[in-house]
C-alpha cells in the first residue's frame, strides 16, 4: 500500500528538514510491512527559504513531491492542493512544524488496516491556557447546536484518509472550504484516538486571535443556514414586541390621557432596532459574499513551481485536473 504524507508549509525553512527526517524514518520502518510512502509538500507562499528547502529535499529523495503557490492562499487551499497531488492508497494529513507527532503514523496505519476510512488523531488540551480551553469548549458546544455536522473539540486536520475519502473531498469544488467540516460531512467509517498535545519545534503559530475568530465563523456559516432562519424568527419576535408595546402605549393613553413622550424609551427602542438590523444585514452579507465568491469560479490556488511533471488524475480531482494549475 502506498501512503501519501501531505504537509502544508508556511515559513517552515528551519524545521522542514527535521520533519522530513522524522517521517522518512517512519517510512523505513513501514517498508518491511508492505507499505511504501511518498511525501507531498505544499508551500503556501512562504516568504523565507521554504521552497529552496523543498527543492533540496526533492533532489535528495525521489519520493518528495512539492507544489509552491504564487502567493499565500491559506491552509485550506494548501490542503486541497496536497490531496489533489497525493496518489497514495491512503493519505495522512499533518503539519510540518512537528506538532503532529510522526510516530503516530504507525497507529494510524494499523487502524486503517482494520477497515477504517478515517483515522482521526484527537489532541488533548494539556498545557493550553485555561482561557483558550474554556473558549474552545464553549465554541464547540455552541456550534454543534447549529451546524449540520458534528465537530469535536481537539480534532483537526491530523488524520489518515482512505482513497475513497480523498476522492470525495476533492470532488467538493466549493470555494469557501472548511476542511474540518468537510471531513465530517463525507462520513465513512471513522475512529478516533487521543494523543498528548505537542509544542512547535520552531517559531510561533501564525494563527492570531482574528484568524481564529474568522476560522470559527467559517465553521459556523459553511454548514448551515440557521443564522438566516434565526434572523427571521428574531424579526417576528421584534414585531410581536412592537405590537404589544404599541397596544400598551395606546391603552395607557386612553386611560391616563396623553403624557409627554419618554425620551429614554424612544432612544432605547430605536437604538435596539437599529442594532438588530445591522446584525441581520451582516449575517445576510456573509452568505451573500460566499455566493459572490462561488459564482466567480476562481481557482483555489495558482502554482508557481512544482516538481510534479503531470497533472493529477482527473478521476481523483473532481473532473478538473488542471483548473488550479499554471503550466
Amino acid at each position: 500500500m502506498l501512503i501519501s504524507i501531505v504537509a502544508p508549509c508556511f515559513n517552515e525553512e528551519d524545521v522542514i528538514a527535521r520533519f522530513h527526517d522524522a517521517v522518512q524514518k517512519i517510512a523505513e520502518e513501514l517498508l518491511p510491512l508492505g507499505h511504501d510512502m511518498e511525501f507531498v509538500y505544499v508551500d503556501d507562499g512562504s516568504r523565507d527559504r521554504t521552497l529552496e528547502e523543498l527543492q533540496r529535499l526533492a533532489e535528495l529523495d525521489a519520493r518528495v513531491r512539492y507544489v509552491s503557490f504564487s502567493r499565500n492562499f491559506g491552509k485550506e487551499a494548501a490542503l486541497l492542493a496536497g490531496l489533489r497531488h497525493a496518489s497514495g492508497d491512503a493519505v495522512i494529513v499533518m503539519d510540518a512544524d512537528l506538532q503532529h507527532p510522526p510516530e503516530l503514523i504507525h497507529r494510524m496505519v494499523e487502524l486503517h488496516d482494520q477497515g477504517y476510512d478515517q483515522v482521526i488523531a484527537k489532541r488533548t488540551r494539556t498545557g493550553d491556557r485555561l482561557t483558550r480551553t474554556v473558549t474552545a469548549r464553549l465554541y464547540y458546544r455552541l456550534i454543534n447546536r447549529l451546524v449540520d455536522v458534528e465537530l469535536v473539540d481537539g480534532v483537526g486536520d491530523f488524520r489518515l484518509l482512505s482513497r475513497r475519502v480523498v476522492d470525495a473531498i476533492v470532488d467538493l469544488t466549493e470555494y469557501n472550504r472548511f476542511s474540518k467540516g468537510l471531513f465530517a460531512w463525507v462520513g465513512f467509517p471513522s475512529t478516533t484516538f487521543e494523543y498528548e498535545n505537542a509544542t512547535r519545534a520552531h517559531g510561533s503559530s501564525s494563527w492570531s486571535f482574528r484568524s481564529l475568530l474568522n476560522y470559527g465563523l467559517d465553521g459556523l456559516l459553511s454548514f448551515n443556514n440557521r443564522p438566516l432562519r434565526a434572523a427571521l424568527y428574531l424579526g417576528m419576535a421584534l414585531l410581536l414586541c412592537t405590537g404589544l408595546y404599541t397596544a400598551w402605549i395606546v391603552g395607557a393613553a386612553l386611560i391616563n390621557g396623553v403624557e409627554t413622550p419618554g425620551y429614554v424609551t424612544i432612544i432605547t427602542a430605536v437604538t435596539a432596532a437599529a442594532a438588530m438590523q445591522m446584525i441581520m444585514l451582516g449575517i445576510i452579507g456573509e452568505y451573500t459574499g460566499r455566493i459572490y465568491y462561488e459564482v466567480k469560479g476562481r481557482p483555489h490556488f495558482l502554482v508557481k513551481a512544482t516538481n510534479v511533471d503531470r497533472a493529477p488524475d482527473p478521476a481523483r480531482c473532481g473532473g478538473h485536473p488542471t483548473k488550479d494549475l499554471i503550466p
